[in-house]
């Protein structure tokens, strides 16, 4: 087979679906207190309903509804949003009443042991929703193409 030859297919991350109990609730989290755009609130039915969210300077977003997943309430760990500048999102969370922990700060990628310290070098901070479901807030001035 000449590798050579075969064309490199590109892969997008467009929708990731959070599993949670009471999507109005979810609703009004993710929109009044985190700050995500609602774009689509669709229910053809009782028993299917789709209510998609993006954040603010994303291509990807959430989904989160009725008859979209089996997984359990909560069950999503870690998914990263990517900021600029952590401690302004920190604050803006928390000032739109989300619990968000303290920040931390990753030890220089060639000492990287797995733990953290307190320097300027990847920065992170948590938070989750009310099912549980928890994201990282990621603090990265550039973006790698």
């Amino acid at each position: 087979m000449n590798t050579s030859s075969i064309a490199v297919v590109k892969l997008s991350v467009e929708v990731i679906t959070l599993p949670m109990s009471d999507v109005e609730r979810a609703l009004r989290f993710y929109v009044d207190q985190v700050g995500f755009t609602l774009d689509v609130d669709y229910s053809p039915n009782d028993a299917f309903r789709v209510v998609q969210l993006t954040p603010p300077g994303s291509s990807c977003s959430i989904q989160i509804g009725s008859g979209l997943t089996d997984a359990p309430a909560g069950s999503l760990r870690n998914v990263y949003l990517v900021v600029t500048d952590l401690e302004a999102a920190q604050s803006r969370l928390l000032e739109r009443g989300v619990k968000v922990g303290e920040i931390r700060h990753k030890t220089p990628i060639h000492a990287w042991d797995g733990g953290f310290a307190p320097i300027d070098y990847a920065s992170f901070a948590d938070f989750s929703d009310p099912d549980g479901n928890s994201w990282v807030l990621q603090e990265r001035g550039y973006r790698n193409v």
